[in-house]
């Protein structure tokens, strides 16, 4: 695949870059493992920067994107693949995926005669290792430490021996590795993310971090309106959606303050549109807001903490809580 130079502020739409930044990327358009484009969605300037310095110039690390639930750390990087035309392989840990899930294993396939026979197919991790690709390991922080140590050769750039089959696959030039988890490695300090764990120390050096948030709230405003048109001729709706879930979420987050104001759910920008979208689905119906609320969040909080959130709703709407869904 050929290489190429993007204009960052054209590529982006990024106002704020500077007019002659220029990344690495591909010139193939039509790969089958280019990400899939959401031209509704907005970037955040801050995090791209890091994630494009990052696959211009890796300097021999990997990338680790951590932060909250639900607020674009993967989408971030799928999308500025998609806009460089970088094809893209992908996993999703849990506390059973091993190293081996992601080079590739010994399966029973059939051949042409229609027998079955033994083969080794590559993993999703080897494939762009081999070939210059992107790969995402989605939720590192779910996965045994121990086996997330058995990636450190890669990740510091060693060739990959394959023992099924004696293939040595040297580490492509364009060959990056992105990770992404809710927690910085230390494990988890919420309370919030069953499952994470604390990362060996000695993996985590072979990463460049960033933080991701989620977005302020005129960005935030802007996705909304673009993931349901109809918010934009609904008056301040949004903004008061908006803040509802910077409430939800400060509670969430407020791990040393009173019992009754932590929150053990929060809302992503996932969830955040998920509401707005239930509203226009039950617009006109008695309460619109509150009921599709209740089924965007609601319904898996304990009853106090949706109690509290119903309060927040009330205070931030007023009168226009019970209203059919209009602000």
């Amino acid at each position: 695949m050929r290489i190429q130079r993007y204009n960052v502020a054209q590529a982006f739409n990024i106002s704020d870059a500077p007019a002659s930044l220029e990344v690495l990327g591909y010139f193939d358009e039509n790969h089958p493992l280019i990400p899939k484009r959401d031209d509704k969605y907005v970037f955040e300037w801050a995090t791209l920067r890091d994630l494009l310095a990052f696959l211009t110039d890796p300097s021999g690390d990997a990338f680790y994107l951590c932060g909250p639930t639900g607020c674009g750390k993967t989408s971030i990087v799928t999308q500025a693949a998609n806009r460089l035309r970088w094809p893209t392989t992908s996993m999703t840990c849990h506390g059973r995926i091993q190293v081996m899930d992601m080079i590739g294993r010994m399966v029973l396939v059939g051949n042409d005669q229609g027998q079955a026979v033994m083969k080794y197919v590559k993993g999703p991790l080897a494939e762009a290792l081999e070939k210059g690709y992107l790969f995402i390991l989605n939720e590192m922080d779910l996965m045994d430490p121990s086996e997330v140590a058995g990636l450190n050769d890669i990740l510091e750039g060693a060739s990959l021996t394959i023992p099924e089959t004696g293939e040595v696959i040297k580490p492509h030039p364009e060959f990056r590795f992105v990770a992404t988890a809710n927690s910085n490695g230390a494990g988890d300090t919420t309370g919030g993310y069953q499952g994470v764990l604390q990362q060996n120390i000695a993996a985590m050096d072979r990463f460049r971090m960033t933080q991701v948030d989620y977005l302020v709230p005129e960005v935030e405003k802007d996705i909304l309106h673009r993931a349901v048109p109809q918010m934009a001729q609904a008056g301040p709706l949004a903004e008061k959606m908006i803040a509802v879930a910077n409430r939800i979420r400060k509670a969430f987050s407020d791990t040393e303050g009173a019992v009754d104001t932590h929150l053990s759910i929060t809302m992503s920008t996932r969830t955040l549109i998920r509401w707005a979208r239930l509203t226009q689905v039950y617009q006109g119906a008695p309460n619109a807001l509150h009921y599709a609320l209740e089924r965007a969040l609601l319904f898996r909080s304990e009853p106090a903490q949706a109690e509290a959130i119903l309060r927040w709703a009330q205070d931030e709407f007023g009168q226009n809580w019970n209203s059919e869904g209009a602000a």
